[in-house]
């Protein structure tokens, strides 16, 4: 069975968590966090998501605001804080790899419970992590899900120290569909022989319909519920600006795939493909719509 059964098209994917703004040592400024980069990808390529944030009530907050609102992603559940700032990433890079500063007490750390989503129906809720290192923002997220009858994909973002094992572990167990990277997938299951044995111990143990694992220039391999096991490589020579945003990237394709009803291999395949274009850009999301076009065309996304 390589096809995941295609969900109702007119049913919307939710995207629950952090943006802010990405600050490069150059100082440029880039908008980012792992939800919001998925969701702006989602919309560019026709799928409407409902993004349901937190800024503040400051110049980065309207910032992303309006650049959230000219995209065409939906204000609605984009709540401001007047306490507390938007949220702010200082980025470093070394050697190609990105390192990350992150603040205490953001504005999406308080992300309330609104009856503007939770008297919607989704196919999805799509979330990652770091988000839920507060109380206020979790409670949101299981009100969101208490009535949900769709799938949880869960996109585990490890950051130090903003996790605690025990807690990740409680959503794990929530999820249908989860992506992480090899150093966070070693944080959850013992060392095995081979990553395919690694896979099968943390697939058991979350009780998983899908599970991906990216291991960077080593590519990606995906594990389903009937033991199948696919993996892809990124092309060789691959010319990389830097890698921030690139798991964002493939995460938002396989929810268009699982969405469209692609097969896995082929949706595993357009995944790498857009991480590798993603990747020779300065930052996690694009602005140019031709950008996402190209893929449109090839693809035959209507």
């Amino acid at each position: 069975m390589s096809k995941v059964r295609q969900l109702h098209e007119r049913q919307t994917i939710a995207i629950f968590g952090e943006v802010l703004i990405d600050q490069f040592p150059e100082g440029e400024q880039v908008l980012g966090g792992a939800p919001f980069n998925v969701a702006w990808h989602l919309q560019a390529f026709g799928m409407t998501p409902t993004f349901i944030s937190r800024i503040g009530k400051d110049a980065s907050g309207e910032s992303l605001k309006q650049a959230i609102s000219e995209w065409g992603i939906s204000i609605e559940n984009l709540q401001i804080d007047a306490i507390y700032p938007t949220g702010t990433v200082a980025v470093s890079i070394n050697k190609g790899e990105p390192s990350y500063e992150i603040l205490a007490n953001q504005a999406y750390d308080f992300i309330e419970s609104e009856p503007s989503y939770l008297t919607q129906s989704f196919s999805i809720i799509y979330h990652g992590t770091l988000a839920l290192r507060n109380g206020i923002s979790e409670k949101a997220l299981q009100a969101l899900k208490l009535d949900h009858t769709g799938k949880v994909f869960i996109d585990v973002n490890l950051r130090a120290p903003w996790w605690q094992k025990q807690a990740v572990e409680q959503w794990l167990c929530t999820a249908d569909w989860v992506k992480l990277n090899y150093a966070e997938l070693i944080e959850f299951v013992p060392l095995q022989n081979n990553l395919q044995a690694m896979m099968q111990v943390f697939f058991e143990q979350y009780n998983l319909e899908l599970l991906i694992v990216t291991c960077g220039s080593a590519g990606a391999t995906l594990l389903n519920n009937v033991g199948q096991f696919i993996s892809i490589e990124p092309v060789s020579n691959l010319p990389v600006k830097d890698t921030v945003g690139a798991g964002d990237a493939f995460s938002a394709i396989v929810l268009l795939g699982l969405q469209q009803g692609w097969q896995l291999s082929v949706m595993m395949a357009r995944a790498q493909a857009f991480a590798s274009a993603i990747v020779s850009k300065r930052g996690a999301i694009v602005h140019d719509l031709n950008f996402y076009q190209t893929f449109i065309d090839e693809w035959q996304i209507e």
